[in-house]
């Protein structure tokens, strides 16, 4: 873990029995549904996103994953109009963590994805969506968000893979994209584990 990324200062986190993160803020999402019956959570992917792209100011993405984006707010968000998904955590550049889905219901972050032999990565996965684009680095109080999450995710489910948006969808997305910094993820749950 880089010097200072200590994930002591988030306080414990812990997944409750309905799927909800404790510490954490929730905003409901309406874009969820069931997981398959007997389905085990085994991969986290990671996502990045911004909205407008490259802008950090302003609540677009929790319009965007709550129903209520305006097509009139911004130019970019006509694109958008009708377009219904959601991911199960965002974690804005200050290091706030978001949850919009619980853990136990099926986000909709994924899309048409395959991860080794397996595809709809949504049934399976929890997705994490990072407050940036590909083409700028992310906060250092992402990182510290990212790995508690990531650790207390760990504990509380099977996961066996964490990839990117990219991994499952090779061609079609490119998050969580070249800024960011695996190693650096990789060397912070390391550390903590």
């Amino acid at each position: 873990m880089q010097p200072g990324l200590s994930t002591g200062a988030l306080g414990k986190m812990q997944v409750d029995a309905e799927g909800r993160l404790t510490n954490v803020r929730f905003v409901p999402s309406p874009n969820f549904d069931e997981r398959p019956a007997g389905c085990t959570i085994t991969l986290l992917v990671i996502h990045n996103i911004s909205l407008p792209p490259d802008d950090f100011i302003g609540d677009g993405v929790i319009d965007l994953f709550t129903n209520t984006l305006d097509p009139e707010a911004h130019p970019y968000y006509q694109r958008l109009g009708g377009l219904k998904v959601s991911t199960h955590f965002f974690i804005r550049r200050s290091g706030e963590t978001i949850q919009f889905v619980s853990c136990e219901k099926r986000a909709w972050h994924a899309g048409e994805s395959r991860w080794q032999d397996r595809s709809r990565c949504n049934d399976y996965s929890i997705g994490i969506e990072l407050e940036g684009s590909d083409c700028l680095p992310f906060t250092d109080m992402q990182y510290v968000a990212l790995v508690g999450l990531t650790r207390t995710l760990q504990e509380t489910y099977p996961i066996r893979d964490i990839v990117g948006h990219s991994d499952i969808a090779p061609g079609r997305k490119t998050d969580p994209g070249p800024c960011f910094d695996w190693d650096r993820y990789r060397v912070g749950l390391d550390a903590c584990g």
